[in-house]
């Protein structure tokens, strides 16, 4: 080693002088920031984190909505366990192995509608970007080589890979990286809180979704392959759509020959209180990415499943047909499908995404209280275990605070003070806690909420206003 030390010496330092080493990891806050105020979790069990002072967290994130079963789960360490000692890593270039055959067949069971190939990858990012691949590459198999331009969203967040980055529409997360991949448009979301085009639902035409039919006019469907969206979308402020806007969009699809993939790496695997949010919304798309909760924190782990008679376009004889051209190391890796076998036994066996409709609804009322207390929450939105709150400065013109106030950013951080962890932004916080989430959870929940948001305007009040 350079600095000719032995690695236990090293290790022993570290481990003990944590705070001198934190100019020496990249995290994914700003680093500078970050660094007043550092984050260091040692250990975690159930919906709780304990940070490396011993300090309690009710993890009202699922860590980012990952630790669906939640942490320390029996069931899956067992698994895990089990795998490691039988196969650890299969090669991934000559074919695969028996436990990632049987994820695909119950992930292939489990979908919606004809549903039915997986393709494995480690994390979002990658399976949404082989999404968009496979939708490219569909296409050209199947003699309209032309369709490779993608719709999605702005304020959109997809992944951090060139192909998923670029098929999001976050300005913070893209300006920094650009110029990005070509193809890809974008068009406002179903925002209908602060619906984009100043209209007020439902007499609006759910212009949001039909204008999405009207882009693929426009841009000529013989050059468009896929639209992606999140049935809801997250950044932004967990933007619920309305019930009619994945069917229309469905309809535009099928009506242009073009592929609709849905991003679930946070809606599925029970989030919404279905097991897909499909299923919540009633609409099967053309691919569906599943991420985050399939591994449940124990394990990298995501996956495309693929409507059947797409998936057939890549069968044929080598000569003819490559196949679908896309793969990684880790890919189908048995100890991340062992993980993902156990998290589905464990959310279908103990009905999690029944508690999560319960403990959903029980969070739903909640916010609801606190917004008729206090005026500057302006909206709740979302459904099962996956819920925010919008600030507002008026309740009644919608008016935002500042860019200074910052008030959801301090709630945020009042409630990490207070021992919860939660989702925040300048102007929304969302909460994402485990589908093994009690009654009692929720209620702590919602009562550190309150007192942070208390606690945030009166301190801004002493201050001269927010």
């Amino acid at each position: 080693m350079s600095s000719g030390r032995a690695l236990p010496e090293l290790i022993a330092d570290a481990q003990a002088s944590e705070e001198r080493f934190l100019r020496q990891i990249f995290v994914r806050d700003q680093m500078a920031e970050w660094s007043k105020r550092p984050l260091i979790m040692a250990r975690a069990e159930g919906v709780h984190y304990w940070d490396a002072s011993g300090k309690r967290y009710l993890d009202a994130l699922s860590g980012i909505y990952v630790v669906s079963v939640g942490h320390g789960n029996r069931r899956v360490l067992a698994a895990i366990r089990r795998q490691l000692e039988t196969l650890a890593f299969s090669p991934p270039m000559h074919g695969t192995n028996p436990v990632a055959v049987r994820l695909a067949n119950v992930l292939a069971e489990l979908a919606p509608g004809d549903l039915s190939a997986v393709k494995f990858q480690c994390g979002g990012s990658e399976v949404t970007e082989a999404a968009v691949k496979f939708a490219r590459q569909y296409h050209k198999l199947t003699g309209s080589p032309g369709r490779y331009k993608v719709v999605s969203r702005y304020l959109s967040w997809h992944g951090s890979t060139l192909g998923s980055l670029s098929a999001s529409g976050l300005k913070s997360r893209k300006t920094v990286n650009e110029p990005l991949a070509p193809g890809f448009l974008h068009v406002f979301p179903p925002t209908c809180y602060r619906c984009p085009f100043g209209k007020v639902y439902k007499d609006c035409g759910i212009t949001c979704a039909t204008l999405v039919g009207d882009v693929v006019e426009m841009e000529d469907p013989a050059t468009v392959a896929a639209v992606i969206v999140e049935p809801i979308g997250h950044t932004g402020g967990v933007i619920d759509p309305p019930p009619e806007y994945l069917p229309i969009l469905r309809e535009v699809c099928d009506r242009h020959g073009v592929l609709l993939i849905f991003d679930e790496i946070i809606t599925g695997v029970g989030r919404t209180g279905s097991l897909f949010a499909a299923e919540t919304f009633g609409v099967v798309p053309d691919l569906l990415c599943v991420g985050k909760g399939l591994g449940g924190g124990y394990a990298p782990l995501s996956a495309m499943i693929a409507r059947k008679p797409l998936a057939d376009a890549f069968w044929g004889p080598a000569g003819e047909n490559p196949g679908f051209v896309e793969g990684h190391t880790f890919e189908g890796n048995p100890v991340s499908c062992a993980a993902g076998l156990a998290v589905l036994e464990e959310v279908l066996e103990r009905d999690l995404c029944g508690n999560a409709r319960v403990q959903g609804a029980r969070l739903r009322a909640g916010l609801e209280r606190l917004a008729e207390k206090h005026p500057v929450i302006g909206d709740v939105r979302g459904k099962g275990l996956f819920q925010g709150i919008e600030l507002v400065r008026d309740r009644r013109t919608k008016e935002r605070f500042p860019p200074s106030a910052a008030l959801g950013v301090k709630v945020g951080r009042r409630a990490l003070e207070h021992g919860v962890l939660c989702r925040f932004d300048p102007d929304w916080i969302a909460f994402g806690p485990p589908l093994v989430a009690t009654a009692e959870h929720i209620d702590e929940i919602l009562a550190v909420l309150e007192r942070s948001l208390v606690e945030a305007l009166e301190e801004a009040s002493g201050r001269g206003g927010v």
